[in-house]
């Protein structure tokens, strides 16, 4: 069952919709809980026990936190002396439940990953000994919810929030079924609380998400579901493409995944705002960036913050980076010696993105591609304000700025073409395969309607990026649509509604010639 799925959206969602609301306000969490249950379940059936499993564990594992800072007292020279070891024990605490939760992840995700190149390396050597390749049943969102519960687990350690003694409410935090699949990934402080509340429904909450959730079927059905027929054909049959065609794949795959998971995300929060719990935005506008920094600031946010969090300023503050930082510092240079401190910490970071998104070395390169590209431009950041006051010109101006945001375009683009290509090698291949055989005739010789779309597609798909970057523009310069359509008179504003339903319902790539796409981030 997937959000776009008419199960869902016409018997589901507004069952737990329906009996959230006739319910009492202390019982309302329980639906929440049963129905995220249920979600999960149908999804996974008796992987279920991973979730299970992960929440019985934090909540173990902080009231265990909780009752180090309880045991050890207050205001004697013992009870300082509790306190010292209990630190130390806290720490031993932590370790346990990061490595438990992070080594799931890696056993169920990665295993198959690191047994094939470990067995090529003893081939190579050559050592008489070959590792058996295990297989798990991964369950939906495993990734999402491991990094929830290390959130959970560390924010109790560092006495952001008191740890949960209610394992049904710490339940319903971990497996809200909104954000199960795609996140975004929340954090204990934002959520666990409102979820647990109960709240009644609200016209305007209902109004609004449902507003969100068409939105999101508009930018998922209309646009990145047409596009997979394209996609698929090219990067499947790459080696029949070259020059432009493997672009226009490489483009289109971008728009593609861009359509796919921002239009789920507007699917989630748009469910979680009907039942009056506010997500964390996930996008903002990401290709209005100048910058890979600013890309990562507006892509993916909640994944983003996630690693700056809990790895990167984690790592930032060790004692040793530090030290490499003060060294460079006096050697390089106030500059040169921040980004020596930031070099460990950012890869570290870079590493773990590339590889969270799947177990490749096309990952690993799409992770590492960033952060050469990121570490490039804090090197070069300096000069390039120095040249551009020589200059004269005023980066700040539009027509520096549009420059800009068409260079990283094409940094976005080169790296979906690694992240989308089937193995480093295939991603390598197809790149080469840019710059041969460039011939524009493809685009006037009937070509294009060789790779599964129509004229009709192409111009349903055209039609609708300028609407989505309309949009994006709009919210660029902080104009909300729903808000401004919410303000008109009754019967226009339903007008414009039973409109983009019906913009859905009649360009909505279902049907003969189109095949049922999974959301491409629930196989992060």
């Amino acid at each position: 069952m997937q959000y776009v799925s008419l199960l869902y959206l016409l018997v589901f969602l507004p069952l737990a919709l329906l009996i959230y609301q006739l319910l009492p306000q202390r019982h309302r969490w329980k639906v929440l809980l049963a129905a995220s249950y249920v979600f999960f379940f149908l999804m996974s059936k008796q992987l279920i026990f991973y979730l299970f499993f992960s929440t019985v564990s934090i909540h173990g594992i902080g009231l265990w936190l909780d009752y180090c800072d309880t045991a050890a007292g207050t205001g004697t020279e013992e009870a300082a002396a509790a306190k010292q070891a209990c630190t130390q024990k806290k720490k031993r605490i932590l370790c346990y439940g990061v490595l438990l939760h992070i080594g799931l992840l890696l056993l169920l995700k990665y295993s198959s990953f690191f047994e094939q190149n470990l067995n090529w390396l003893l081939l190579k050597l050559p050592v008489p000994v070959q590792l058996p390749t295990l297989k798990f049943g991964v369950p939906i969102g495993l990734s999402f919810f491991s990094l929830q519960a290390v959130s959970y687990i560390s924010d109790v350690y560092h006495k952001r929030i008191k740890a949960d003694d209610n394992l049904g409410r710490l339940a319903l935090f971990l497996s809200f079924f909104p954000a199960i699949v795609e996140g975004p990934i929340c954090r204990y402080s934002e959520t666990a609380q409102v979820l647990y509340d109960g709240k009644p429904l609200a016209y305007e909450n209902v109004t609004f998400g449902i507003q969100r959730m068409v939105w999101g079927l508009f930018k998922k059905l209309v646009i990145a579901d047409r596009l997979n027929v394209l996609v698929e054909k090219i990067f499947t049959n790459y080696r029949d493409y070259s020059g432009i065609l493997i672009l226009l794949g490489a483009v289109c795959y971008t728009l593609q995944l861009y359509a796919d998971f921002s239009g789920c995300i507007d699917l989630t929060i748009g469910t979680a705002e009907m039942f009056g719990v506010r997500l964390p935005e996930n996008f903002r506008q990401p290709f209005f960036s100048r910058t890979a920094s600013e890309f990562w600031r507006r892509w993916h946010i909640t994944l983003g913050t996630w690693f700056k969090d809990y790895i990167f300023y984690p790592l930032s503050l060790t004692r040793s980076v530090k030290q490499i930082g003060k060294k460079a510092r006096k050697k390089f240079g106030r500059h040169l010696g921040q980004v020596a401190q930031v070099f460990l910490p950012l890869l570290a970071v870079w590493v773990c993105n590339g590889l969270w998104h799947g177990a490749g070395w096309n990952y690993l390169f799409f992770g590492l591609y960033y952060f050469v590209l990121i570490l490039l431009g804090n090197l070069w950041e300096p000069a390039a304000a120095r040249i551009a006051k020589f200059l004269h010109r005023n980066r700040d101006g539009v027509l520096w700025r549009v420059m800009q945001e068409i260079k990283m375009a094409f940094i976005v683009v080169t790296g979906e073409l690694f992240f989308r290509a089937d193995g480093l090698l295939t991603g390598l291949t197809m790149f080469r395969s840019i710059f041969t055989g460039w011939d524009g005739a493809v685009l006037k010789n009937g070509s294009l309607m060789k790779l599964g779309l129509d004229a009709y597609d192409f111009w349903v798909v055209a039609i609708g990026m300028v609407i989505v970057l309309v949009v994006d523009l709009l919210h660029e310069n902080e104009i909300s649509i729903r808000k401004e359509v919410a303000a008109l008179n009754l019967p226009l504003r339903w007008t414009i509604y039973l409109g983009a339903v019906l913009l859905v319902v009649i360009f909505g790539a279902y049907g003969v010639g189109y095949l049922p796409v999974d959301p491409l981030y629930a196989g992060f």
